[in-house]
């Protein structure tokens, strides 16, 4: 290994290492705030609110996991102005830690994947947008794995912004829903939301299954 891609990895180590001190710390001293705190804060900014939401949102996915950010949106704005919001945010948080990824790779970037993942660029490279797609509805991949690794690749900004804005929206629909009607979870909303996470987790389940069979026969 030689040096240049000793000091990307040791970047790439100590910001990990950073984001979880900063989440073991949130955590510990109950700086993450309960869904009661979350409402009071929005009923109190009014429309400044929502024009803090996306980059407030970005920020925060960096130590908070999506949905919950989601769920958290929904019930400060609503299911139909925080979809939109939380679509934003979470395209806005793929770009963001791509970005860093690739940042702290430097001319590493194509280099730093282990040999075993080495298909993964070439896969990213081919399929562009539509493996980012794909990426979003399949079930327990999580978002930020995806994005900070692509950002170790060659794919292009354009292909993960459109990719998570496509792939991402009907699972975002969903927490955002959730989020909505979290008082409620026998509303019309939290129904259909439950539904559409069941029905993407057994639509992520055959695609899984059908490329697996696409790479036995390949």
């Amino acid at each position: 290994m030689d040096r240049d891609r000793r000091r990307a990895l040791r970047r790439l180590a100590i910001y990990g290492l950073v984001l979880a001190t900063l989440f073991a710390i949130a955590a510990a001293t109950g700086s993450i705030p309960g869904t009661g705190d979350l409402r009071d804060w929005g009923d109190g900014l009014g429309l400044l609110g929502v024009l803090a939401a996306v980059p407030l949102f970005v920020v925060l996915n960096l130590v908070i996991a999506w949905p919950v950010l989601a769920g958290a949106v929904g019930l400060l704005f609503g299911t139909w102005v925080g979809t939109p919001l939380a679509l934003l945010g979470v395209t806005g948080a793929a770009l963001a830690q791509m970005a860093i990824a690739r940042h702290l790779a430097g001319d590493q970037v194509g280099r730093l994947l282990p040999a075993r993942a080495a298909g993964i660029e070439a896969f990213l490279a081919r399929n562009g947008s539509v493996a980012v797609m794909e990426s979003r509805v399949l079930p327990l991949v999580p978002y930020g794995l995806v994005s900070y690794s692509a950002g170790l690749t060659r794919l292009r900004f354009r292909d993960m912004g459109l990719g998570t804005l496509v792939g991402a929206a009907p699972k975002v629909f969903a927490y955002v829903a959730l989020g909505g009607s979290i008082s409620d979870l026998a509303a019309p909303e939290a129904k259909l939301a439950v539904a559409l996470l069941v029905a993407l987790g057994v639509a992520g389940a055959l695609v899984v299954r059908r490329q697996l069979g696409a790479e036995r026969l390949a």
